[in-house]
């Protein structure tokens, strides 16, 4: 199985270094930058499968990374910050993932995977900080009406972080029908990737 094609954009050199040790054989790091600017360039250049970005760093930091080629490739917060303002933005922005820098190595491992693929991943800290935001949002039905029971159900595990596995595993269905789902999900709301799920679940206060 190929690896997992990783730019790496932090501004500590030492972290990055870190981080390459630790994502193993399953990730090529084959990038790195120390600002945002630089980021974007690398990204552009390389065309990863994955970005993994802190949120803060020089010329614009990970939220302008995620502004300019998170349409393009998935990009994964990873930073010291569990401020409820910063995921928001980053996901507003257009990131993926947002994780914190004391997340353990195996679990860093497997959500950067799941990134890869495409799938939301959060350090369950900040899925919480996410519900309690669709909490907080006024309750507008919107498009939601055009969604069945089942995609309403799904819509709701993928914007909590969960992987599509895990998503079969709690409504009883397989992996690949959470994955048509999500497709019908995001051809009825109009929206062209994953991540703006966690958007939408956001502004119509789904939880």
């Amino acid at each position: 199985m190929r690896a997992v094609r990783v730019v790496v954009a932090d501004d500590h050199q030492i972290w990055r270094s870190g981080l390459r040790a630790d994502l193993g054989e399953a990730f090529a790091v084959i990038g790195e930058a120390g600002d945002a600017a630089s980021a974007i360039k690398v990204i552009r250049r390389e065309k990863p499968d994955l970005v993994v970005c802190d949120l803060h760093m020089p010329e614009g930091g990970g939220i302008r990374v995620a502004r300019e080629c998170g349409a393009d490739v998935p990009i994964v917060m990873l930073t010291v910050s569990e401020a409820e303002r910063d995921l928001l933005d980053a996901v507003a922005a257009g990131a993926v993932g947002y994780l914190v820098k004391s997340t353990s190595v195996d679990d860093l491992r497997r959500n950067l995977y799941r990134a890869a693929q495409g799938e939301p991943v959060f350090s369950p800290s900040l899925a919480a900080l996410v519900l309690g935001e669709f909490r907080r949002m006024h309750r507008g039905a919107g498009g939601t009406q055009a969604l069945s029971e089942r995609e309403r159900e799904v819509l709701q595990h993928v914007a909590r972080g969960h992987s599509y596995k895990e998503v079969g595993e709690q409504l009883f269905i397989a992996e690949k029908t959470v994955e048509n789902h999500v497709r019908n999900i995001l051809g009825k709301l109009h929206l062209s990737r994953r991540q703006e799920l966690i958007r939408y679940a956001l502004d119509h206060g789904i939880e």
